[in-house]
């Protein structure tokens, strides 16, 4: 049961990372409808797979790894936690505005973002990114025991 759950984690993972990278590709200046319907469909799959890594994550932590206290006792897994944390709460600005998009792409209509925002939310994009490859190397780090106080 262990390797299943340790399976959908890394699953909902790569998922996750790479519905981010179909945003921060296709957030671009002028938009098209058919890329803003498909940067909305990532968004939701990216929070999908943030649930399912957050439940499944919470389900490893307390039944299927080394347990609660190890981890309550690692500096890698606190920070990792942490940094989630943070990426969780950046991609509330994206996901703001791709749902601000939704009355006009459901009129057939592509989105009028202004350069500004389009940058600002390239960049929020690019610290989720980089987020995630600090999430990795305190998965690393974690997983080799480094950072452990007993």
């Amino acid at each position: 049961m262990s390797a299943l759950f340790a399976f959908l984690h890394h699953a909902a993972a790569f998922t996750l990372v790479a519905s981010l990278v179909v945003e921060f590709v296709l957030v671009k200046p002028g938009i098209t409808l058919q890329n803003a319907r498909i940067v909305q469909k990532a968004d939701i799959v990216y929070g999908i797979a943030a649930g399912i890594i957050i439940v499944v994550g919470v389900l490893r932590v307390q039944y299927f790894e080394k347990g609660p206290l190890y981890y309550a006792h690692s500096i890698a897994f606190i920070a990792k936690m942490a940094v989630f944390i943070c990426v969780g709460l950046v991609s509330i600005v994206p996901t703001m505005e791709f749902l601000r998009w939704r009355k006009q792409t459901r009129a057939g209509q592509p989105p009028e973002v202004a350069p500004e925002k389009i940058k600002s939310m390239r960049m929020l994009i690019h610290l989720e990114l980089f987020g995630i490859v600090l999430i990795l190397a305190c998965a690393a780090m974690m997983a080799r025991g480094i950072g452990a106080f007993h």
